[in-house]
């Protein structure tokens, strides 16, 4: 199947997935038909987007299970060079909580998946389902682009998001650490958190959207007030920054996201450009000199 193919394929969300026709096989000739598996023999998969589990919602999910069981089965792929063990593509969640139910045994469908289709399957249950917080989407949109090479036009149309959406998600990553541990406890949501990319102050407006319950209205009418009154070079500046195309953005942030500084591009046509990277410490500095220098510590 041609790279294009395989993602319209994905386009259509998981059923497609995991076979409308239950009888069918894969071309190795793998049964597609659900079947029992140990639980013993089922790993968390590496490519799994989610980071945070709700011990209350597990809870709640595992009293489901003891009561109904599972009622969607778990799409595993195998594990290379280990007889009998496999790895969990879509539905780790089920699987923690059937382990809480004390169940031997879940219904799983095996499929052979390469590691791009297995981040892939992953990102679309877990956005079709609402089940990521905002910073675990962004990192997992980072990965295929970075890991695998994908657009943003493309992941958009894997995951059923605009190109639009994928690209201010991406934007999320070059917020501050301290942001993005108010993302993972789902303490902001993302409309807040695009509001603090262009404030000026975003960890102090951050704790204020929490303190005061203000919406993401209230929050884009902070971060405009927020920005300073500057000279005309300052504006200037600000007016260049707001002409960038959405491209040049997102690759400005995700490479802020990958290095942990703010990086800027100044892209002038046919005659080159420029690559700006600021850094606060010392110790900043001498990391990227290592990195730039080729070592590894």
């Amino acid at each position: 199947m041609s790279d294009s193919g395989k993602k319209q394929k994905l386009g259509r969300g998981l059923s497609a997935l995991l076979g409308e026709d239950r009888t069918a096989t894969s071309a190795g000739g793998r049964n597609l038909s659900p079947q029992s598996l140990p639980i013993t023999q089922l790993r968390p998969g590496k490519f799994q987007p989610r980071q945070q589990f709700d011990d209350a919602k597990l809870q709640e999910l595992a009293d489901s299970i003891r009561e109904k069981g599972i009622l969607q089965p778990v799409l595993v792929r195998p594990l290379p060079g280990e007889a009998a063990q496999f790895e969990i593509i879509a539905g780790e969640r089920r699987w923690r909580a059937a382990q809480l139910a004390r169940l031997h045994d879940i219904p799983v469908i095996i499929r052979e998946l390469t590691d791009t289709e297995s981040l892939e399957v992953a990102l679309i249950e877990n956005v079709q389902r609402a089940d990521l917080n905002p910073l675990e989407e962004s990192r997992g949109y980072a990965r295929l682009i970075d890991q695998f090479g994908h657009s943003q036009e493309a992941i958009g149309r894997i995951v059923g998001k605009s190109r639009s959406h994928v690209a201010n998600m991406l934007r999320l990553l070059a917020l501050p650490a301290a942001i993005h541990k108010m993302l993972e406890q789902n303490l902001l949501t993302a409309g807040h958190a695009r509001a603090l990319i262009t404030a000026s102050q975003p960890e102090a407006l951050a704790r204020q959207i929490i303190d005061q319950n203000l919406s993401v209205r209230d929050a884009e009418t902070l971060a405009r007030a927020q920005k300073p009154h500057a000279d005309q070079g300052t504006t200037s500046k600000k007016t260049a920054k707001a002409q960038k195309d959405a491209d040049t953005i997102a690759l400005e942030d995700r490479l802020s996201a990958n290095l942990g500084l703010k990086i800027q591009i100044d892209h002038r046509g046919q005659k080159g450009g420029v690559v700006t990277i600021s850094y606060r410490t010392l110790e900043q500095l001498d990391d990227l000199c290592q990195r730039l220098g080729g070592r590894d510590h």
